[in-house]
């Protein structure tokens, strides 16, 4: 009998966990999983554009998510419901296509789009903009900029 009464509690835990349970895309080019529900929280797992999240439950504008072996919280910005379409040339080895054209086409946003903004707007220096995506800044670096400049952090 108390094994029985266990393995109906284990049954109605899994079946609480899993009434949530749903997959999420991840629709950023990089992001992080992390360890609690704060942008610069410790990381606990990078994720890629088109990753795929087991999402665990929703706390406020968070994911609480499953990756791989890792378990921690992403924002609701960085991830959607919807699979996520990948080229089949970006998928190919070797592709004209690359990952952050992917991303910004997932968007809404690819070449076309961009060249007509340029064409609208000539006097725009979109190098510039390119060579600061180029530069990588270290979350410790940001964190550090929050506090020197007495911002909130979100």
């Amino acid at each position: 009998m108390m094994k029985k009464a266990i393995l109906l509690s284990l049954i109605l835990v899994f079946a609480a966990v899993s009434v949530f349970a749903d997959t999420v895309t991840v629709i950023t080019k990089d992001n992080a999983i992390r360890a609690y529900a704060k942008f610069f929280a410790p990381i606990k797992a990078n994720v890629h554009y088109n990753d795929r999240l087991e999402a665990l439950s929703m706390e406020g504008d968070w994911y609480k998510v499953k990756f791989g072996q890792s378990i921690g919280y992403i924002h609701r910005t960085a991830v959607e419901k919807r699979a996520v379409a990948v080229p089949a040339s970006y998928a190919r080895k070797g592709s004209s296509v690359s990952e952050s054209e992917a991303a910004l086409a997932g968007k809404g946003f690819n070449p076309q789009v961009e060249a007509s903004y340029k064409r609208q707007h000539p006097e725009m220096r979109y190098n510039l903009v390119d060579s600061v995506e180029r530069y990588p800044v270290p979350d410790r670096d940001v964190a550090q900029f929050i506090v020197a400049g007495g911002l909130r952090q979100p």
